[in-house]
């Protein structure tokens, strides 16, 4: 049967992927900012190290949850399916979010500060739950013509909860009293609203076909294939992707999690595509990201805008600019200029905008404001706008397109298992780095920023345009020369070098896979296929 390629026709208000909006990430990451928090725990009364200590532990705590959820997520998805899993931790996130809503009502605030860590806990193994599995679902689900705007859209979705997190803390912070103790509830009881609108919309989206075909179900695979595409189940594209999907499983069908982990090294090929998506990932949490979703309103301080209820306004500016940039991005850039062009901007960009705010404030430590303060706050949102451009959504995409089909389930559980790992790392340390290195924080993160780009650079080819049965091939041979190959100038590198095109690869893989077939046949075909790639 000949290809035809899916429909990228999406079917819009159903797809799975704008659900992860309706998740999001609404979290009292700010609360830690607001007076009554702060008096309600005693941490008004602490030390400033021991303050930083605190603050990173009841930040860093909800990602210890995340780290455990996501490494759960790959044997439980793999048995039971993607859908049942994901309502599973819904029900998670909505138990730990209930419990955060109560804490404190009853007994002592020693005791409410330990109910405190075990919800958010809790709630973490929901969110950890959901991090490591909606981007292999949304990928598996939508067609290559968008999958990489609408995986990256899981970054627009946690952008979206930031931003909104960030606005719920400073309405609280201007419209209730600093002695009230509703400053500080109400955004733990406006988190249950995503969890719940979650909940309920997921329930009538379809299991993952690729899930399905691994299992043998491959009528429902069709039904969700077209779902996904809004078209028919004997549409000739479906079935044409389900025959690929069903070719890419054959002799590897329903592998447990154990054996996934196991072959993941059984070649150089898959070892090193199930290692990229955790290396992402770290990268992701290396740019220090999370260091000013957390603690922004600290370092704006530092910056010389004082104030709690002006830090956290200046941080909701920054959650918007963040919303808007990566929806600028995912609209125009990730389909448009790729995922390599993107990651190698975004990385150089906020390596600049780390470098200025880090020498800024070594060379002026006092918050007192002089005129390059406000150059060092456009440094900060313009960091923001880089993230966007490049870390912040597309390591979703790579990670969900990289990892081979087969082990997809383990790659994927240990890439945000790293994910979460960094990120317990980073939100623990940063308010320590901040109280005892400073300025050398920002310079850390500066330096880890340019050497991604330069990874990017030389070593990750683009994914974008090929079905996910064929990225396999752009690993095969010659990663260094394809990735050069993809990048800005990089041919000056390579001379007359080049790497062999998919196209022929991939006739060549055919033709092997059918030894009954005449040699003169299969010539043929990779003699149409150089034709091809040369007039391409």
């Amino acid at each position: 049967m000949p290809y035809t390629a899916p429909s990228s026709r999406p079917s819009y208000g159903r797809d799975p992927y704008r659900l992860r909006s309706l998740y999001g990430h609404v979290f009292a990451r700010n609360a830690l900012a607001l007076p009554s928090f702060k008096r309600y725990f005693g941490l008004d009364k602490l030390s400033s190290s021991a303050n930083a200590n605190l603050s990173g532990n009841i930040v860093a705590v909800l990602q210890g949850g995340c780290f455990f959820g996501a490494l759960f997520t790959g044997y439980l998805s793999s048995k039971f399916g993607r859908k049942p899993i994901l309502l599973l931790a819904g029900a998670l996130y909505m138990i730990g979010s209930v419990i955060q809503c109560i804490i404190g009502l009853g007994s002592s605030e020693a005791i409410g500060l330990r109910v405190f860590y075990f919800s958010r806990f809790f709630a973490g193994l929901g969110v950890g739950m959901v991090s490591a599995l909606v981007p292999p679902y949304v990928s598996e689900c939508v067609p290559k013509a968008i999958r990489g705007r609408c995986t990256g859209m899981v970054q627009l979705a946690n952008n979206l909860g930031i931003m909104l997190s960030f606005w719920v803390n400073y309405s609280a912070s201007l419209n209730y009293k600093s002695t009230d103790n509703m400053q500080w509830r109400m955004p733990l009881i406006i988190q249950v609203v995503p969890g719940t609108l979650f909940l309920v919309l997921m329930s009538f989206q379809p299991e993952s076909p690729r899930w399905l075909v691994e299992h043998g179900k491959y009528g429902e695979a069709a039904r969700s294939l077209a779902f996904g595409t809004g078209t028919h189940p004997e549409d000739e594209s479906v079935q044409a992707t389900l025959e690929e999907i069903k070719a890419d499983f054959e002799g590897k069908e329903q592998a447990p999690l154990y054996k996934q982990l196991a072959m993941m090294g059984e070649s150089r090929t898959t070892a090193s595509r199930c290692f990229i998506p955790s290396l992402v990932m770290f990268w992701q949490q290396a740019t220090g990201t999370n260091a000013i979703n957390y603690f922004s309103p600290t370092i704006f301080a530092h910056l010389g805008i004082s104030g709690t209820t002006s830090g956290l306004f200046a941080t909701g500016i920054y959650g918007v600019v963040k919303v808007v940039s990566v929806a600028l991005v995912l609209a125009f850039a990730v389909e448009g200029l790729g995922r390599k062009k993107c990651l190698i901007i975004g990385g150089l960009g906020q390596g600049l905008m780390m470098l200025w705010i880090g020498g800024f404030t070594g060379i002026h430590p006092s918050s007192n404001i002089v005129p390059a303060s406000y150059v060092s706050l456009v440094a900060v949102y313009l960091y923001a706008v880089f993230y966007c451009v490049g870390w912040g959504p597309l390591p979703w995409v790579v990670a969900a397109e990289v990892a081979p089909n087969h082990v997809r389930t383990a790659a994927l559980a240990i890439a945000i298992g790293i994910n979460w790992l960094f990120s317990f790392t980073v939100s623990k340390l940063t308010p320590i780095m901040l109280n005892n290195i400073k300025y050398g924080t920002y310079l850390t993160f500066g330096v880890f920023c340019l050497l991604m780009s330069l990874w990017a650079y030389f070593f990750l080819p683009e994914t974008k345009g090929y079905a996910l049965e064929d990225i396999r091939y752009l690993f095969e041979d010659d990663v260094v020369v394809r990735a050069l190959q993809d990048a800005p100038g990089g041919r000056l590198f390579l001379g007359g070098k080049r790497a062999v095109p998919v196209a022929l690869l991939k006739a060549q893989a055919v033709a092997e896979a059918q030894p009954d077939t005449s040699s003169e046949s299969a010539s043929d075909v990779g003699k149409d296929v150089k034709v091809e790639s040369c007039v391409v």
